[in-house]
């Protein structure tokens, strides 16, 4: 988790913000560099989805997305752990991180191969999807969900879609 936090920060640094709720002009392609950050406008709500299509690096080490309320609570951080093939996710809510959870049916990435994570925000939680297929639910710990306003990926892959 040190290591994420590290990333916020110099995202942060950076101040790499942009809005991917507005679709961008035809000619003008998404700007999905890695680490990415960008606003989810008006926020989460249930019945909102956010998907991320990428691929996955050659050689992986860790990949993480994480849905914030600005630079403040962490409201899901899913952080994926290649050589252990594990899913951790957890919530920091006033700077004190919650229980992790872990336990996953099974572990859907592969080295150089596509993904498609769907990020369904639901009235008691976030379920999430890989590939079409159930992984894993998270029960809100941050409230309210529109305060849920960023998103922030980083790690080993190319982002090709995100909305």
């Amino acid at each position: 988790m040190a290591e994420l936090s590290a990333v916020r920060r110099e995202l942060r640094t950076r101040n790499l913000s942009s809005s991917f709720g507005e679709s961008p002009q035809k000619d003008e392609p998404q700007k999905l560099a890695v680490p990415f950050c960008g606003g989810i406008r008006g926020g989460m709500r249930p019945g909102k989805k956010i998907t991320i299509m990428g691929v996955v690096s050659a050689e992986p080490d860790s990949l993480d997305i994480s849905l914030t309320c600005g630079c403040g609570d962490v409201a899901l951080d899913t952080c994926v752990r290649f050589e252990d093939r594990e899913i951790l996710r957890n919530a920091c809510v006033s700077d004190l991180w919650g229980e992790e959870e872990r336990s996953i049916p099974y572990f859907p990435f592969i080295p150089e191969q596509p993904f498609r994570v769907e990020i369904h925000c639901e009235h008691p939680r976030f379920r999430v999807f890989v590939d079409g297929h159930q992984l894993f639910d998270f029960y809100h710990r941050v409230t309210p969900l529109a305060a849920i306003d960023t998103i922030q990926i980083s790690g080993s892959l190319t982002i090709t879609k995100l909305n």
